[in-house]
């Protein structure tokens, strides 16, 4: 299993002082979660390269740019340059999925797949062996600030045991309602890397938020 991770989405912080948002929680986090919407394949427009490309001069932590957008494959080598260290894209949103992960690997990112709640976990069987992570979408992509629904626990473990089985070093990401509330049942399910984005930016004290679900992940 890899090692646990707090990944902060920066959806829930202030765009008009992005830097100075995320400064304050740089020291409880390993890596920073950046969604990425198109207002097609979700209904929702965030940011593109540019903001990846702004973050990456200010921030120590590798970028996790998540990619919630149709044809994906037009912009791999644009976050690429932009400084995402980790490119995830949907697997309802590829054609050709194993072609699209060969092709973020020779950008030079580490690969993963995302499915969304009504997506099952077996259809990724074929690639597993290929991904670095895979995103368990713990709500309907599009809108921060959304509740947890609750099945998402059952295919966190699905996914952990298909992993473990094959002897893979995969890492299981979670999006989507993480919380001090919902973080322990996460854990025993077997999720790595956990997306946070209104528990974090969202609270009245974003470093202390992060700080305490640190403590929760690493106890």
């Amino acid at each position: 299993m890899t090692a646990r991770r707090l990944c902060p989405s920066i959806l829930s912080a202030d765009f008009a002082r992005l830097a100075e948002s995320v400064r304050p929680v740089e020291p409880y986090c390993e890596m920073l979660h950046l969604d990425v919407m198109d207002g097609h394949f979700v209904p929702n427009l965030t940011i593109g390269p540019p903001v990846v490309r702004s973050l990456s001069a200010v921030s120590r932590l590798p970028l996790d740019c998540h990619l919630m957008i149709e044809d994906p494959d037009r912009y791999l080598r644009a976050f690429a340059e932009a400084g995402a260290r980790y490119l995830c894209v949907h697997q309802e949103a590829c054609t050709h999925l194993h072609r699209t992960i060969q092709a973020i690997r020779a950008e030079g990112m580490l690969p993963g797949v995302a499915v969304n709640p009504a997506t099952p976990i077996p259809s990724l069987d074929p690639v597993l062996p290929d991904l670095h992570f895979v995103l368990v979408m713990s709500v309907n992509p599009g809108f921060g600030g959304q509740s947890f629904i609750p099945y998402s626990l059952e295919k966190v473990r699905d996914l952990r045991r298909r992993i473990s089985e094959r002897g893979l070093e995969t890492a299981v990401q979670v999006d989507g309602g993480v919380c001090e509330e919902t973080l322990p049942d996460l854990i025993r399910a077997g999720a790595d890397w956990f997306v946070a984005g209104s528990a974090v930016f969202g609270a009245p004290d974003p470093a202390q938020a992060a700080r305490r679900l640190q403590e929760m992940i690493h106890a």
